[in-house]
């Protein structure tokens, strides 16, 4: 769990640092040199726009079909941390035991106890950086749409709704939906899990990073993230099916008592 926040914060701070690049007020052509350019972010810009001039025009609804189409690419591996997530869970008593057979802080017993953690994820197949894949895949493709929305004029200048693309939402609303569809989101992806203080902390720290950060981009990423959100959420309520109902039904059993 630590290992996540620090990745998460990573993640921030690279994008902040990146939507910072001279390059974002420099139009993004097909002449645009670099790696970055000819294979992030120009591709974006040319799926957008192609996509919404199919659908009449509408850069807002293009962006939302974008985004269910790189989700519905990167369902594999989304489906796979929730399963991950899930083996993890079950392997938590044998985890818990191996713990106390080495309480020793020594050097020698800490090598063995991560010996001994890595051979139990082995035998059981299970890989403790799964959880951590689908953040590294969404970094750039985060960072290209910034680029390809503030560096392409047609997307940028566009009016969606209440707000432009590329500016940030007036009223704050996209940013809050961002938060809250987070909270669920995570809300949901840890039913069934044995609850800890990380856990409860990461379950807030997550959603308020979201919201500061959707309410100093454009409010085009923020859809992004809030479409990308409600496709989560409903994929993970058809994953997690029996556990999501289990949960509801011992919260109604203990509020009943």
């Amino acid at each position: 769990m630590k290992k996540r926040i620090l990745l998460i914060l990573g993640f921030v701070s690279v994008m902040l640092l990146l939507s910072g690049c001279s390059q974002v007020n420099q139009p993004i052509t097909p002449e645009s040199e670099g790696f970055w350019n000819q294979f992030i972010v120009y591709p974006l810009s040319l799926l957008i726009t192609t996509v919404s001039e199919a659908l009449g025009g509408s850069y807002g609804l293009g962006i939302i079909v974008v985004t269910i189409l790189i989700r519905l690419l990167i369902l594999p591996l989304m489906i796979k941390q929730t399963k991950s997530s899930k083996a993890m869970q079950a392997l938590q008593p044998e985890l818990q035991k191996l713990r106390e057979k080495y309480s020793s802080k020594d050097a020698q017993t800490q090598q063995k106890l991560q010996q001994e953690t890595m051979a139990l994820f082995q035998k059981h197949g299970v890989n403790p950086l799964a959880g951590c894949f689908p953040i590294l895949i969404q970094m750039p493709i985060l960072i290209g749409f910034y680029h390809a929305i503030m560096r392409t004029q047609e997307i940028a200048k566009h009016n969606f709704l209440w707000f432009d693309l590329g500016e940030k939402d007036p009223f704050f609303i996209l940013p809050i939906i961002a938060g809250i569809t987070t909270f669920i989101q995570q809300k949901m992806m840890m039913a069934g899990q044995e609850a800890n203080p990380q856990m409860a902390m990461m379950l807030w720290i997550m959603p308020i990073m979201i919201v500061v950060f959707a309410i100093n981009f454009p409010s085009a990423l923020s859809l992004y993230w809030v479409v990308g959100n409600i496709f989560m959420i409903a994929q993970t309520y058809f994953i997690k099916g029996p556990d999501l109902k289990a949960q509801a039904a011992g919260n109604s059993g203990g509020a009943k008592k």
